[in-house]
């Protein structure tokens, strides 16, 4: 099953500082057939204007993995950690027993990114954040693991059974990927593709089950982003 998600009918919320589209519930978007995918439960499509940001707010019990797409964004957390993380690069929290955090765009334009919750495997770990640099081009025409829930892969490691990906493809170039049936894959791409012949528009949701194979062909030049999780 290939089901499209159009931009256009995405939650959304403009508070001026923040432009949010929602693939799934959050906030004060509710849609009951739009709760999550298999263990991903919030997909954010955030523009945060220059200079401003999330204040410091809770978490807890939650692995949030932020994908730049433009400009930076800022970390501080009640943990101690502060980073700046870049486009294209990708840093993880695990919310564990409770962290307090903020996420400031301290740029002089605006920063795009993706928000993206997996529901966690380890409920009351100990709280953490990492983040680490991943330049496109060493994505070009295949799909780079990001962050999962192995520790020893050489990702950003998160506390649950998902696999956080990205790639880059320009128009007509094309990626095979094997799928599990039994998993649950939700890719967003920044230009039009199709999916095993689905067609799909820039930053549509593309929600996949019960497929072995995807072929996603590039009709733009497009950036790539895939979680695989159960």
């Amino acid at each position: 099953m290939i089901d499209i998600r159009p931009f256009a009918s995405l939650g959304h919320a403009d508070h001026g500082w923040l432009d949010a589209r929602h693939h799934f519930s959050f906030a004060s978007y509710h849609d009951p057939a739009r709760m999550g995918w298999g263990r991903i439960r919030v997909w954010n499509d955030d523009r945060i204007a220059a200079r401003s940001g999330f204040p410091p707010h809770p978490h807890r019990d939650m692995e949030i993995v932020t994908y730049v797409r433009t400009g930076a964004i800022t970390h501080q957390d009640s943990m101690g950690n502060k980073g700046r993380t870049a486009a294209g690069d990708v840093q993880v929290m695990s919310a564990g027993t409770g962290v307090q955090h903020a996420e400031y765009n301290l740029e002089d334009e605006a920063t795009t990114l993706f928000q993206i919750w997996i529901q966690t495997d380890r409920p009351g770990a100990r709280p953490s954040w990492g983040a680490m640099p991943f330049p496109k081009d060493d994505r070009q025409g295949h799909f780079q693991l990001l962050a999962s829930g192995d520790p020893d892969d050489g990702s950003l490691t998160i506390n649950a059974d998902a696999q956080v990906l990205g790639a880059t493809l320009p128009a007509g170039g094309r990626i095979e990927l094997a799928a599990d049936p039994e998993r649950h894959l939700y890719l967003v791409p920044s230009g039009r593709v199709t999916v095993n012949g689905v067609e799909a528009s820039a930053r549509d949701g593309i929600a996949v089950t019960g497929e072995t194979r995807l072929e996603i062909v590039a009709r733009d030049d497009a950036e790539l982003v895939l979680v695989d999780a159960g």
